[in-house]
């Protein structure tokens, strides 16, 4: 069976509940995205980090900024819900966003920088919480959905990784 690259490590999928040591196995991981995306693009050449890492995706360098674009949103949804009651949630184009001029040709540092910074931010907050705080909610517009703060966090673990996986699967691609 050959590995789909757009989702090579499938969709995020949780049923049930999620218990605190899912959570800390969570919070570590979004802790140790930033020194493992460092490490994935560590070495590429300005004409690999252009490589899309499929057939009409993005670059190398537009999933780096993507990253930080997002998990920028998800720190700030997460305050949102952890300040206002069930508050509804901006979405925003990321396809857009992906093809500013940040986005396409910005240093990789500054998102890899900005990564570093926001996580270790998101980690202080994320050990702060309580029971009570992760089964807060935002609204998603689009979705119609309540998104509690626990699945929330799963799902950019799992977004992290992803990408992480968009990239090193195009390393392993590239000639010797």
């Amino acid at each position: 069976m050959e590995m789909d690259v757009r989702y090579p490590i499938g969709k995020f999928e949780w049923e049930g509940e999620i218990s605190a040591e899912q959570r800390e196995r969570w919070i570590q991981e979004i802790e140790e995205l930033p020194g493992r995306l460092r490490e994935a693009v560590a070495g590429l050449t300005p004409e690999q980090l252009r490589l899309p890492y499929r057939d009409g995706g993005w670059t190398i360098t537009q999933v780096v900024h993507h990253l930080a674009d997002s998990h920028m949103n998800s720190l700030i949804r997460f305050k949102l819900a952890l300040t206002e009651d069930t508050p509804t949630i901006r979405p925003y184009y990321e396809d857009r966003w992906a093809e500013l001029a940040d986005g396409v040709s910005g240093q990789l540092e500054l998102s890899l920088t900005l990564l570093e910074a926001l996580h270790q931010k998101w980690v202080i907050l994320l050990r702060s919480m309580h029971e009570e705080d992760f089964a807060r909610s935002f609204l998603h517009p689009e979705s119609g959905s309540l998104i509690r703060l626990d699945y929330g966090l799963g799902n950019y673990v799992w977004h992290g990784n992803h990408h992480l996986a968009h990239i090193t699967g195009v390393r392993r691609r590239l000639p010797l």
